[in-house]
């Protein structure tokens, strides 16, 4: 490790010569798993928290979510964009221990095969996703193929038991949704993060809900949101959603009424896991950080340096979260005490 930080510091410090094209960069490696990714030029580097284990095997997750009919944590990988291939996304398998129990689960077949399917299956990018009643649900979109495309949100189901197609809902008006929660009667709840500006619009801070019929109506629209990101359903049946841009955890009853407001340890949240007894785990992308919130007590920071820590699950079967952590294609497992 010193090796290696001592070597991002000569990198990071050495000025362009003369037989460097004029305004070119110094190559440089990645850091070790921590802060920053990349060297910093003033050499700062945090390691990843050594409680926390992380395997590779995936492409580009968003999210996960876990079986417990089988015991294994169920990742959909986007593959590459829209406008790079259409329907290029797959589900993998993964084991407790992070090991793969199927590499592609749904979507082993290569995208020009998927047409002739019965039924044909279709999984373009797909973002959050949750089970429920025998149900994976995933953020899906269609088009955005190129520029000129538009980009339309779409939620689709599958067996769990079998892997097929079980239906798809469009959400007309959202290019696309960043994190689902799915009730007990299969409302689904999906973020839209919306303007990320310097002077954003408020109104495209929102959350959607999809009824079990196929009707989609605004649930929460601006302020209190800010950046909306994770969302989850909480022993209640309340609405738990958190803000990448601040470190608000937002409670909200059914019918949209504000409850509760928290406090994650860090801002720039992404992942959210309500346990039984209401205690929150919540996964910052931006600092990537691990807060635990109980019940009545301030956010305690828990796990720290994870880069790009996204739309996170419980395994139940190992007592562990599951953290996506996107461009990394990889996840990390951080066992609770």
């Amino acid at each position: 490790m010193k090796c290696l930080t001592l070597v991002a510091v000569a990198v990071a410090s050495v000025p362009v010569s003369a037989q460097q094209p004029a305004g070119s960069q110094p190559f440089v490696v990645g850091n070790p798993l921590g802060l920053p990714m990349i060297p910093a030029a003033n050499a700062t580097f945090q390691p990843i928290s050594s409680n926390v284990k992380v395997f590779g095997a995936i492409y580009s997750a968003e999210s996960c979510s876990y079986d417990a009919a089988r015991g294994l944590i169920v990742v959909p990988n986007r593959g590459v964009p829209q406008n790079v291939q259409a329907n290029n996304a797959w589900v993998s398998l993964i084991n407790h221990d992070g090991s793969v129990h199927t590499a592609r689960w749904i979507g082993v077949q290569t995208p020009a095969d998927r047409a002739a399917l019965n039924p044909p299956l279709v999984l373009n990018e797909p973002f959050g996703s949750d089970i429920a009643n025998g149900v994976l649900y995933v953020a899906d979109r269609d088009g955005g193929t190129s520029p000129n495309e538009t980009s339309v949100a779409v939620i689709r189901r599958f067996s769990m038991q079998t892997g097929a197609p079980a239906g798809e809902t469009r959400v007309e008006g959202a290019a696309w949704l960043n994190d689902i929660a799915v009730a007990r009667d299969g409302t689904v709840y999906g973020t839209q993060t919306g303007d990320r500006s310097p002077n954003p619009d408020a109104m495209t801070w929102q959350v959607v809900k999809i009824s079990p019929d196929g009707t989609v109506s605004l649930f929460i629209q601006g302020a209190p949101l800010r950046q909306p990101n994770g969302v989850a359903i909480d022993g209640q049946g309340n609405v738990v959603v958190v803000n990448t841009g601040n470190s608000d955890v937002l409670t909200f009853s059914p019918a949209g009424r504000l409850l509760k407001t928290e406090n994650a340890a860090q801002d720039g949240s992404d992942g959210i896991v309500i346990m039984a007894d209401g205690t929150k785990y919540v996964s910052s992308v931006l600092n990537g950080g691990i807060s635990r919130i109980r019940p009545g007590k301030p956010a305690e920071l828990i796990a720290r340096n994870i880069p790009n820590a996204a739309s996170m699950c419980y395994d139940a079967g190992a007592n562990q979260l599951v953290i996506p952590m996107n461009p990394n294609n990889a996840l990390a497992f951080l066992r609770l005490e």
